[in-house]
């Protein structure tokens, strides 16, 4: 169903947008956690680091294309806001052109270099064979990343979050089924956890191109809308590309961070990888914050209603700032019994250095819900520049992780990564908030 987010309440609007946003992002961490899980238990701790060793360079990827798609869908929002039906199918045409560009040439880059990057990172030699054939199969599947990120993210522009969810609870599922049957049946070892992944992802795509398709009048392309347009094109690149860098960017200073990670042994790369799992299932709420400001933030800027776009940031930055303080307290009272999800309860070291991991950086979650919700607020009202700069703020704190605080204090300094990196980035972003502001109050009073 479409969702008009320029008229009613922000906070309500807020909520009923992001909760089944949330969902999907639960369960996109669910059944990757579920990768984890079947991977450390059924093929144990060096497959489980084979695994985690990936983690970076998969983010530095895949995070681009995910950006990319995000940035191609604000432009969507933007028509839809300003109620433009014609010129909004003409950009999710030229989205589709761009896509399928990206889509093609993103694949052969990926496969052609994966085992090199990892080499280049110091993956350990006990586990590098197993990492390269799953990250391998990964890449492989980049074009099934482009289909449900782009296809998701233009019905999520029309106000629907609640559509693509589903289809990612179904293909969650699907996934599980199939990381149980490529491992344990067929003994494909962590390739099959791969394969798993791009085919439930596949699935998911599909079944938004196909609602997309049939459920949406507004969206059936005309014929002489469908032909390329070089200035729609540029403007598209124009807001995906910056995204799409500012998620690599972001992940070039984990990349440094994971390789002198990897200079600690296997065993820390397991507890950061089973860390990393359940950290990324407690911070699925900010990612659908983030998210429903992006969409928030481009409706009410096409609509030329800048006074919701605060009283929207200022909603949602009061949920982020009350689940923070909820994640901390599973951190210190679940941490041992979450890190046993993915070792065996003799491992007592990486479940302590789990634990340890996870208390450091939920003490950090409101820098990163500022994070969040600002940054996707300010590329959804159409300036993507600042969110590559708040990422190069990322980078240089991952970075000194990686290079002075890992070597200095070893286990304890992969730890402060991230929670280094936020704060960084949100010494960038609450002042270009409001120069942004200042700018649009300009724009608008300079078109009206």
């Amino acid at each position: 169903m479409i969702k008009d987010m320029t008229k009613g309440s922000p906070m309500k609007l807020i909520l009923g947008f992001s909760i089944p946003l949330l969902f999907g992002f639960l369960f996109q961490q669910f059944y990757s956690m579920v990768d984890t899980v079947i991977v450390g238990r059924f093929l144990g701790k060096e497959n489980l680091a084979a695994v985690g060793a990936t983690g970076a360079v998969n983010f530095l990827i895949i995070g681009f294309c995910m950006g990319v798609c995000s940035g191609f869908s604000i432009p969507i929002s933007h028509k839809f806001g300003a109620g433009d039906y014609s010129g909004l199918r003409k950009v999710v045409a030229n989205c589709i052109w761009l896509t399928v560009a990206f889509a093609v040439v993103m694949t052969v880059l990926t496969t052609s270099l994966c085992r090199p990057i990892l080499v280049v990172m110091k993956t350990p030699a006990n586990i590098l064979d197993a990492a390269y054939s799953y990250i391998w199969m990964i890449f492989l599947g980049i074009p099934v990343t482009f289909l449900y990120n782009m296809t998701s993210g233009v019905i999520r522009a029309l106000g629907d979050s609640k559509t693509p969810v589903i289809f990612l609870v179904m293909s969650s599922f699907i996934n599980i089924g199939l990381d149980l049957f490529f491992i344990v049946n067929l003994q494909w070892g962590v390739q099959g956890a791969a394969w798993a992944t791009v085919i439930s992802q596949g699935i998911s795509g599909l079944c938004c191109l196909l609602f997309m398709i049939r459920k949406f009048e507004i969206l059936r392309i005309r014929r002489d809308e469908w032909a390329p347009n070089r200035h729609l094109m540029g403007s598209l690149c124009g807001m995906g590309i910056p995204m799409g860098l500012q998620y690599s960017i972001t992940a070039i200073g984990s990349v440094i961070l994971q390789s002198a990670t990897n200079t600690l042994g296997s065993d820390a790369v397991a507890a950061v990888t089973a860390a990393g799992r359940i950290g990324g299932f407690l911070a699925c709420p900010f990612d659908a914050m983030g998210s429903t400001m992006a969409t928030y933030g481009g409706q009410n800027v096409g609509a030329g209603k800048l006074d919701r776009i605060g009283q929207g940031l200022k909603s949602c930055i009061f949920l982020g700032a009350g689940y923070s303080v909820i994640a901390l307290c599973i951190s210190i009272f679940f941490g041992r019994p979450l890190a046993t999800l993915f070792l065996d309860a003799s491992e007592m070291a990486i479940i302590n250095n789990v634990r340890f991991f996870m208390i450091i950086t939920t003490s950090f979650y409101f820098p990163l819900a500022l994070v969040n919700i600002i940054r996707f607020m300010i590329q959804g009202v159409g300036f993507p520049t600042f969110a590559i700069l708040a990422g190069v703020f990322e980078m240089l704190a991952r970075a000194l992780a990686g290079f002075v605080l890992v070597p200095a204090i070893g286990f304890t300094g992969s730890c402060l990564g991230s929670p280094i990196a936020w704060v960084f980035a949100d010494a960038f972003l609450i002042p270009a908030y409001f120069h942004v502001k200042k700018v649009l109050q300009k724009r608008i009073g300079e078109n009206s």
